[in-house]
């Protein structure tokens, strides 16, 4: 295997969460019976660009389809960062009904809805159908297709360059990165900006988010790394935010190199911060498998604990980060009963490998477990205010990474 980028031979394993189902392929009742298809969760790092990514085992194309169960307008917290973005980009760039924003990944609309309300022309770029569907149906146009170079030659033909031109939390996403940000370059107007949004893999090793890996996510970034990619496409990272969402991510702002436009302070802060931590140092990714071990023994043994008091166990969230952790640690629905999640897409399924049914949050309300177990901990304030009213039967809240805490 070949690093994505560079194409330098693969040496180095970062973790092994051994063999699972895509994470986001739930099953119904009648697929139970049915054998699932496995795939090897097996990262590397490349020591020489220090990309960590793990190989196409499942097809891009058989995982982002039109059963899709993620839209992104269920999380309340999601949408005030999306909001929250469109003021900013807005008044920092200076946009208005002349400026043309596009949005690759662009999901339920939850991100243009609110450049739309401006009066903004929006267009998105999103391959699952039953997600651009919604989007439609706010008034958002949405293009149903893979981005990357094929794509993009079309949008150039029909004069459909980006003033702004957005990607929150697809990066990761995609197994052709060169072709991928080749694509930006040539849809971005001359004076035009990328935004990105991704996980950074600094607080992915920091806080054991082992969880976050799962095969939809092909690659992990470093700040280096990703300023090297867009580098060899000729694009140039003029500025960057360290943000909370996701555990701790980056974004980042890129333009054409020959675009005059001054580079923030903020980028040599952070390379160096990197540098300082030894992420260019292939050592920096070698105790990553032991950290992801000592998370999985703790929680097994919270959960194996409360089986032997006969106290009883739920979850909440149907994430795939919550899917990587369960099959992970082997956990099935004996020590957790169920899962309840918002979204009726996944309501009356369940879980990949682990067949933990989906409830919603009414069996919640009527079951009064003594713990719940919140999978997606990167919204634990969020989720543990929204059930806030648990509380009147006592029950405890539980998170298990970046290690077991319940409050």
């Amino acid at each position: 295997m070949k690093c994505r980028f560079c194409q330098t031979e693969l040496q180095h394993l970062f973790i092994d969460l051994n063999n699972t189902p895509a994470a986001n392929s739930f099953l119904t009742t009648e697929n139970l019976n049915e054998p699932e298809a496995l795939y090897p969760l097996k990262v590397y790092t490349c020591h020489n660009c220090f990309l960590v990514q793990l190989d196409e085992y499942k097809k891009s194309g058989e995982i982002f389809n039109n059963d899709y169960v993620y839209f992104s307008s269920f999380s309340k917290s999601w949408l005030q960062h999306a909001r929250e973005y469109t003021e900013m980009m807005v008044e920092r760039f200076d946009l208005n009904d002349l400026s043309q924003v596009t949005e690759i990944a662009s999901n339920d609309g939850y991100l243009l809805q609110y450049f739309k309300e401006k009066n903004i022309p929006v267009l998105g770029i999103e391959p699952t159908e039953n997600t651009a569907a919604v989007a439609r149906q706010k008034g958002i146009d949405s293009v149903n297709e893979f981005f990357g170079i094929a794509l993009a030659k079309k949008m150039v033909a029909e004069n459909k360059k980006a003033d702004l031109l957005i990607g929150n939390n697809v990066l990761a996403h995609v197994p052709g990165v060169i072709d991928f940000v080749a694509a930006m370059k040539m849809v971005l107007k001359k004076e035009g900006i990328i935004t990105m949004e991704f996980p950074h893999l600094m607080q992915l090793v920091d806080n054991n988010q082992f969880d976050t890996i799962y095969h939809e996510h092909y690659s992990y970034f470093s700040f280096h790394t990703v300023k090297k990619i867009f580098e060899s496409q000729n694009l140039e990272i003029f500025d960057v935010d360290e943000i909370i969402t996701h555990g701790g991510s980056l974004r980042i702002y890129a333009k054409h190199k020959n675009y005059n436009f001054k580079i923030s302070e903020k980028v040599k802060i952070l390379l160096e911060k990197e540098r300082e931590k030894g992420m260019l140092d292939i050592s920096f990714y070698d105790h990553f498998n032991q950290k992801a071990l000592d998370a999985k023994m703790n929680f097994l043994s919270f959960l194996i604990e409360q089986k032997k008091l006969n106290k009883k166990v739920v979850a909440y969230g149907a994430a795939a980060k919550g899917n990587t952790m369960l099959n992970y640690c082997g956990i099935k629905n004996d020590l957790i009963q169920y899962v309840v999640d918002a979204n009726p897409n996944k309501q009356n399924k369940f879980l990949p490998a682990s067949h933990i049914p989906v409830v919603t949050e009414q069996i919640l309300k009527k079951d009064n477990p003594d713990y719940i177990v919140i999978l997606p901990w990167n919204l634990k304030e969020e989720i543990s205010e929204q059930l806030s009213y648990a509380r009147n039967w006592n029950a405890k809240f539980v998170t298990a990474i970046p290690e077991l805490k319940i409050f």
